[in-house]
């Protein structure tokens, strides 16, 4: 009788473990990119890489164009569990990730797959992790140097942004644009081309790779290739949805987190960026390079200014954004190597 009971237990443990094996999990991922766009594009690729790995047990339905969630509550959709996934930009939260958005400052930017590598150590290393408790974080990227692309004149000189209405994407870039005396203009990406379209503004602060996805090289034929921010952003689940998935599918998620995965979309980013500057030339735009914006005799003292202005204001944590800020730099420096092959 105790055999008998030993083997009904064992095949009753096999049975949950075969069905654990078989079951198919559905996870919602939303994003605020177009479904065909070139990043909505590299986040399917990444998404498909998951289906496959798992032998089709985990499928990603993607909601892209804010259709789940609006780029401002995206995180926190995830945190509620309307999302399971989330792609988007730290900056459409004000306030919210203030450490994390250190590395949007002036300087830092290389390349987005070296400062992709660079933000995910800073993850990795406890640097930024206390702002990310409440949700399954899997990557960190950054874009590509953002520039700045007008409609009616060349910027070559901070004083040419005088009383321009300049769509910015977060609050540092606003900080830098404000500090130019244009006017900052707060919209998420998708809502640019009908603003400037209509004139509400007259240029973008945006890397290359978004004047192709959001269609900008249609409007804005002047562009200041100037590297003076990056953006964040940060690929993440909800802690519930990951805790529910059975062992063999959190080593797939695994898997598909840490800093290979932030390479990879940082490389990816950068070829993106190639492909929106050479629309540009193509189309017969003019594009005037400013260097090391840092040391630029003219730009140089107003990002240097804002640098330090966004450190110290964060004022008991003045230190550690300032630590983050030369780990950042050092960090950088450390990944620029090939993405892994």
């Amino acid at each position: 009788m105790k055999n008998k009971l030993i083997i009904s237990t064992l095949c009753l443990s096999s049975l949950w473990t075969t069905l654990a094996f078989s079951q198919t999990y559905t996870l919602r991922l939303a994003h605020f990119w177009p479904a065909n766009s070139s990043v909505g594009n590299v986040i399917q690729d990444w998404a498909d890489s998951i289906e496959n790995d798992s032998n089709k047990q985990l499928k990603i339905e993607i909601y892209p164009s804010q259709t789940l969630a609006k780029a401002a509550q995206s995180y926190a959709s995830t945190v509620n569990g309307i999302a399971d996934i989330t792609v988007t930009a730290q900056g459409y939260m004000a306030g919210r990730f203030p450490l994390t958005q250190v590395v949007e400052l002036p300087g830092l930017i290389t390349t987005a797959e070296n400062s992709s590598c660079a933000i995910q150590k800073l993850y990795d290393n406890k640097l930024i992790s206390s702002e990310y408790t409440d949700t399954h974080p899997l990557f960190l990227f950054v874009h590509g140097p953002g520039h700045l692309h007008t409609s009616e004149k060349q910027i070559l000189e901070p004083s040419d942004l005088e009383g321009m209405r300049i769509r910015r994407a977060t609050t540092v870039v606003a900080d830098l644009l404000s500090s130019m005396n244009a006017n900052p203009v707060g919209m998420p990406a998708p809502d640019t081309y009908q603003s400037a379209q209509r004139g509400v503004i007259q240029g973008v602060a945006f890397p290359w790779q978004a004047m192709k996805d959001f269609r900008l090289n249609e409007l804005l034929t002047h562009h200041t290739e100037i590297g003076l921010y990056t953006l964040s952003f940060i690929t993440t689940m909800n802690k519930r949805a990951y805790n529910n998935l059975p062992d063999n599918l959190k080593k797939i998620m695994d898997k598909h987190s840490g800093e290979h995965w932030s390479r990879v979309m940082g490389k990816a980013l950068d070829n993106l960026d190639a492909a929106g500057r050479k629309e540009a030339l193509e189309a017969g735009h003019t594009i005037e390079i400013i260097s090391n914006v840092n040391t630029n005799p003219v730009w140089g003292p107003i990002t240097k200014k804002v640098i330090a202005s966004y450190i110290s204001d964060m004022k008991n944590q003045s230190k550690k954004a300032e630590n983050i800020y030369q780990k950042a730099l050092e960090y950088s420096a450390e990944c620029s190597t090939n993405i892994e092959s």
